[in-house]
C-alpha cells in the first residue's frame, strides 16, 4: 500500500503540473489515500499551502485515510450572550425548630386524683433552731445549738471564688436529676404518675440549667452535668454521682463549690401531697431548702462539716435577706451526700414533687441570684 501511495502520488504530480490547483485536489480527492495524494498536489501547486495542510495523525497512524471523510465547515459560532447581572441568591430559609410543647394549663380528666394543698413554711426559733440574721438553721444533730452558732458565726467562707474567671467556680448536678414536678397548676394530681421523667426540660436538670445561667450571667463561672445518675437505676445514683463529681474536680481544680439539686416529696398521711410555696412579685414560686450534712465520726465521714454548714448558713441568709419567704429553714443533720468532697458541698431541695416546674424554677432563679451576689458577682 505504501508504495502504491508513492507511485501514484509521482504520477499525479507530474500529470497535473499544467493543471488548476483546484481540478488536482478534486482529482485527488477520489483516489485511495486521498490524504497524502491532496497534500503532494497541493505542494506541487503551491508549496506554502502545501505545508499549512494538516494530516490528522491518528488517521494517518491508523489508515483512516482510506475511509471516506467529510470535510467539517467551519460554522460562525455566535458570540456568547451578555450576562444579565444576577442580584444575590436569597439566604435559603432557616429551619423550623421545634418548640418546646406548652404545658397544660389545667389538669386532664382524672379518675382518681389525689389532692394538692399548698404550704409556706416558716422559719423556727427557740431550742433547736439556730436564728441567722435572715433565716434560721434547723438542728437535728447531738451536738449544740451553741456548737453550730459557732460554725456559722465565723465571719468568711471556707473559700474564696473568683469572680469573671476563665476557669470553673462551681459545678451544679443532680444526683436525682428525673425527679420532676406537677404540669398544670391545678391542685390535683395522677397518682398513676411516678414524678419522675427523663425528660430535661421538666426535670431537676431545667432547674439546675437556670440556676447555671444566672450565675454565669453574674460572672461567677458555672458548670452544669445533667447526667441522669438515677437512670436507669435508683439504686447507686449517689455513687455515679459522686463519680461525676470527682472527675470534674480532677479536670478543674478551680471548682469552689458543688451544688446538689434536688426536689423534695411532702405528703400527708392521707396522701394529700403539699407543695411548700411562697409569693414574689405577684407569681407563685417554690421554697427551696438547704442540707447541710454533718459528721458523726464513723458512717458519716464529714471532718470538715462545719464549713460546709458556715457555707449554708450564709447562703441562706443571701436568698431571704433578697427574698423574703423563699427559704425553709436549713437542716442540718447526719447526712453524708457526698458533702466531703469540698467545703462548698451541698444539697438543695428546690420545691417538692407538687409544686409546679414553673414555680421550680423560678425558686431556682432567686436561689442562684442570691449566691451570684454572695460570691461577689453582679447581677445584669
Amino acid at each position: 500500500m505504501a508504495l502504491l501511495r508513492r507511485c501514484l502520488t509521482v504520477l499525479l504530480g507530474i500529470s497535473l503540473l499544467g493543471a488548476g490547483t483546484a481540478s488536482t485536489l478534486a482529482a485527488a480527492a477520489c483516489l485511495p489515500g486521498r490524504a497524502w495524494l491532496v497534500r503532494g498536489a497541493v505542494l506541487l501547486q503551491d508549496p506554502a499551502a502545501g505545508a499549512a495542510l494538516t494530516v490528522p495523525a491518528e488517521q494517518a497512524a491508523a489508515g483512516a485515510a482510506d475511509v471516506p471523510q467529510a470535510t467539517p465547515v467551519p460554522t460562525p459560532q455566535p458570540s456568547p450572550p451578555e450576562e444579565t447581572p444576577q442580584s444575590a441568591a436569597p439566604a435559603p430559609a432557616p429551619t423550623p425548630q421545634p418548640e418546646a410543647a406548652p404545658l397544660p394549663s389545667a389538669a386532664p380528666e382524672l379518675e382518681d386524683p389525689g389532692a394538692i394543698r399548698a404550704e409556706h413554711f416558716e422559719q423556727g426559733s427557740g431550742a433547736g433552731y439556730i436564728t441567722l440574721d435572715a433565716g434560721s438553721v434547723r438542728n437535728l444533730t447531738d451536738h449544740s445549738d451553741a456548737d453550730l452558732r459557732a460554725a456559722i458565726d465565723t465571719p468568711s467562707l471556707p473559700f474564696a471564688v473568683e469572680v469573671d474567671s476563665s476557669e470553673p467556680q462551681v459545678l451544679i448536678l443532680h444526683t436525682h436529676a428525673t425527679e420532676t414536678y406537677q404540669t398544670w397548676p391545678d391542685l390535683v394530681y395522677d397518682p398513676e404518675f411516678a414524678a419522675r421523667t427523663r425528660n430535661t426540660d421538666l426535670n431537676m436538670c431545667a432547674v439546675g440549667e437556670q440556676m447555671a445561667r444566672v450565675l454565669n450571667a453574674a460572672g461567677i463561672n458555672t458548670l452544669h452535668d445533667a447526667t441522669l445518675h438515677d437512670s436507669p437505676s435508683y439504686t447507686g445514683s449517689y455513687d455515679r454521682s459522686r463519680a461525676t463529681a470527682q472527675a470534674y474536680l480532677e479536670k478543674y481544680p478551680s471548682i469552689k463549690i458543688v451544688l446538689d439539686v434536688h426536689r423534695d416529696a411532702i405528703e400527708d398521711a392521707d396522701g394529700t401531697r403539699v407543695k411548700p410555696l411562697c409569693t414574689v412579685d405577684g407569681e407563685d414560686v417554690a421554697q427551696v431548702m438547704i442540707i447541710a450534712g454533718c459528721g458523726n465520726g464513723g458512717s458519716v465521714p464529714l471532718p470538715d462539716w462545719r464549713l460546709n454548714l458556715r457555707f449554708a448558713a450564709a447562703w441562706e441568709t443571701a436568698m431571704e435577706s433578697r427574698t423574703p419567704g423563699l427559704t425553709r429553714p436549713v437542716m442540718c443533720a447526719y447526712r453524708y451526700y457526698n458533702q466531703d468532697l469540698t467545703t462548698g458541698s451541698l444539697l438543695i431541695e428546690i420545691g417538692g414533687h407538687a409544686n409546679t416546674v414553673a414555680e421550680a424554677v423560678r425558686a431556682g432563679q432567686y436561689a442562684a441570684e442570691a449566691l451570684a451576689v454572695l460570691l461577689g458577682g453582679t447581677l445584669p
